[in-house]
């Protein structure tokens, strides 16, 4: 049985299946772990979710902006935007299925000890930590009250974790630090302009996975959303958000061997 993690997809449902292939996926006797964005952008974002509905528990799959973006337009609380590629499966017959299936994904997962995020941990979360407030985030998503909080979801405040958040601002901060955050500074206040790579931080600022005495750092954690920042493959951190939809690879890595699997995107977007 092998394990693998897979970087941001973004709809490129056709790299998807040439990657599952060149890895010899069986659902019967292995397990991938998808680290969000998994729609959006690309050219077959329906192809994307239809395929992973279909793995079953074979696929462990988190959200990512890109997804929560969805399901906000899904809901009615957020207009699509200039190059969004999600019509497709807000058009499908089988739409509330897939919908459904998308509310049920995870924030965060720890799976053979390494903790995976779409996008990264703030300084002061330690493993446990980042998991319960994944689980809190995970609650909403799945509740009644789901529209109201996505209608509230979008903002940049506040920029740093407090214990004492609550309400919004609390899940706001979980959200943009699980999805959103590259640059940090070393009290955790979050920065969300840049995108550049590591070396681009703003003064005061560090990719947050470079924060002296950050909770996680003995504790490999996995994540993607940062194209510009490359492949990382260190004992302690997995970067694999490799561009496909920009002209780069879709990027797996055996979570035993360490060994990365690249394909390239035949359908590579424009950024926009």
């Amino acid at each position: 049985m092998a394990m693998y993690c897979i970087g941001d997809v973004q709809g490129c449902n056709g790299a998807l299946d040439t990657l599952l292939k060149q890895i010899d996926f069986s659902a019967s006797r292995d397990t991938v772990f998808l680290l969000g964005d998994l729609v959006n952008r690309g050219p077959d974002s329906l192809g994307v979710l239809r395929r992973l509905m279909t793995l079953g528990a074979s696929a462990k799959c988190l959200l990512g902006n890109h997804d929560l973006h969805f399901l906000a337009s899904a809901h009615g609380v957020r207009m699509l935007k200039h190059g969004d590629t999600v019509q497709d499966i807000l058009d499908a017959p089988d739409r509330e299925a897939l919908i459904d299936w998308v509310q049920h994904q995870h924030m965060a997962m720890l799976e053979q000890g390494v903790l995976m995020v779409h996008a990264g941990v703030l300084p002061s979360w330690d493993v446990s930590k980042t998991i319960a407030l994944s689980r809190e985030l995970e609650t909403v998503l799945r509740g009644n009250d789901l529209p109201a909080f996505l209608l509230e979801m979008y903002g940049n405040k506040p920029f740093a974790w407090r214990d004492g958040l609550s309400g919004i601002k609390r899940l706001r901060v979980i959200v943009n630090a699980l999805t959103r955050l590259r640059f940090c500074t070393q009290d955790g206040e979050m920065e969300f302009d840049t995108k550049e790579g590591a070396g681009g931080a703003p003064v005061g600022y560090m990719p947050w996975f470079e924060v002296p005495g950050r909770l996680t750092e003995d504790t490999t954690v996995a994540f993607g959303h940062w194209s510009t920042l490359g492949l990382i493959n260190l004992p302690n951190l997995i970067a694999l958000d490799t561009g496909c939809v920009w002209g780069g690879c879709l990027s797996a890595i055996n979570l035993a061997t360490r060994e990365v699997i690249q394909t390239r995107c035949a359908q590579a977007q424009k950024p926009g």
